[in-house]
């Protein structure tokens, strides 16, 4: 069969990978421009171009896909296209190129968790169960008919960027297997129902900022699933505090949410939320590496009884 492939993060590398060592031909790649990334600001190739590159595949780079993608597609022929965190929106003439249509691998349980952000939405939202789907694109946002899915439980230890790494693994094993039943002509197809339908936008940074207002468990997801970006953090009096692990602790306090109620080595750093308290137990201080909370507060000191935004760190 001729592939196209259309992915561009770590997410599809999985999958791209899967293809070349395939029986099938994969004859072109998509992926997003380079850009420009770090304080140099030098043009970085994505980790999908990168493999491709490796490969010997021929790699195309449009802007916009529908403007200016159509005819290279064209030219290549393929039987079919699969996307993986493309990061475009398909337009129905670029759909109608490939013969057996586009095959898009998607990181939630859909219609559950549409958007480009499925994991950590996920995560944010305290979901016990997620997973992988391979759907038929169509000129919607993830709303084509469903082919294959496989579960994945969450659990408390997962971090939008390790259960991402996971469902990639997965989304891989489940992209062959609808190739091959699309093959054969034994894939299912289903509708989504638009009736459990959801929709995520897309991630800001200042989603990250934890509201200690909040229970103490809706700020430990916060934090799971802000991380690697744009990870979740305290503004204090000198600077910005990133929290990277926390426990939630059920019990009770008086003390208004954000006061610190302990912070040295041996206790370490807690802090009283909207619902019990959240122990930090692995931040980063400005200009500074990341650390565990009891190692941190064995050179620095923060004030208990007083909030955790006054402290200068």
């Amino acid at each position: 069969m001729r592939i196209v492939f259309m992915g561009t993060p770590e997410f599809a590398l999985p999958s791209l990978r899967a293809l070349i060592a395939s029986e099938h031909d994969v004859i072109g790649v998509f992926t997003q421009p380079d850009r420009p990334k770090g304080r140099g600001k030098k043009l970085r190739i994505s980790p999908v171009k990168e493999i491709a590159l490796q490969a010997g595949i021929p790699i195309f780079q449009p802007h916009k896909i529908r403007a200016d993608g159509l005819d290279d597609l064209q030219n290549l022929a393929p039987d079919l296209c699969v996307t993986a965190a493309f990061g475009q929106i398909l337009s129905q003439m670029i759909l109608d190129v490939p013969k057996i249509g586009t095959v898009n691998v998607h990181a939630s349980l859909l219609p559950r968790h549409r958007g480009s952000s499925p994991v950590n939405w996920a995560i944010l939202q305290d979901d016990q169960m997620t997973g992988v789907t391979t759907m038929m694109t169509d000129a919607g946002i993830d709303t084509g008919n469903m082919l294959l899915k496989r579960e994945v439980p969450i659990t408390d230890e997962d971090t939008a960027g390790s259960l991402l790494k996971t469902l990639s693994q997965i989304g891989a094993e489940l992209l062959m297997e609808t190739i091959d039943r699309l093959d054969v002509g034994d894939c299912p197809r289903e509708k989504q129902n638009e009736a459990d339908m959801t929709y995520d936008p897309m991630l800001k940074k200042e989603m990250g900022k934890l509201d200690f207002t909040q229970p103490a468990r809706s700020l430990f997801c916060v934090v799971r699933a802000m991380d690697p970006w744009p990870c979740a953090y305290v503004e204090t009096a000198n600077g910005i505090l990133k929290v990277w692990r926390t426990i939630p602790v059920k019990t009770s306090t008086n003390a208004a949410p954000g006061t610190v109620l302990a912070a040295d080595s041996k206790q370490g750093l807690i802090v009283a939320a909207g619902d019990g308290v959240l122990e930090l137990t692995e931040i980063q201080a400005p200009n500074a590496k990341r650390m565990s909370a009891k190692a941190f507060l064995l050179g620095r000191k923060i004030e208990a009884g007083k909030p955790l935004n006054e402290a200068v760190l």
